[in-house]
């Protein structure tokens, strides 16, 4: 596998809460994703979750706080721990978990995405 250039491949897609797949190590999959606006509450039951702000501003909700994050800055939420990620404008986050993580947890919906989307 070659160097990969995260802005070359968040040029190639504009949909929002849509993780796209860029390189795997062992079973943790590096994924490239979007967000605007509210995402759905959810957690991971047997997984924590890492998001690294490429671009931009998002925010972390849970229960009795709100974190929020910017360029160049990371938090990882701990496995079975509610959270709701938003943000107000276009943010470009790198997500890192193990592979077939579903975006929404438990709460499928309309913005649960396809899982093992590669660009």
């Amino acid at each position: 596998m070659g160097k990969i250039n995260l802005s070359e491949k968040l040029s190639k897609f504009s949909d929002h809460w849509s993780p796209k797949v860029i390189a795997e190590m062992n079973d943790y999959q590096f994924k490239l994703v979007k967000i605007q606006g509210e995402f759905v509450w959810h957690n991971h039951d047997d997984t924590d979750e890492v998001f690294i702000v490429i671009e931009g501003q998002m925010f972390i909700e849970f229960d009795e706080e709100t974190v929020e994050l910017n360029q160049g800055e990371m938090y990882v939420v701990p496995k079975g721990v509610q959270h709701r990620p938003y943000a107000k404008t276009e943010c470009k986050v790198m997500l890192v978990e193990p592979r077939g993580v579903v975006n929404t947890g438990e709460n499928s919906g309309e913005l649960t995405a396809s899982n093992d989307v590669w660009i």
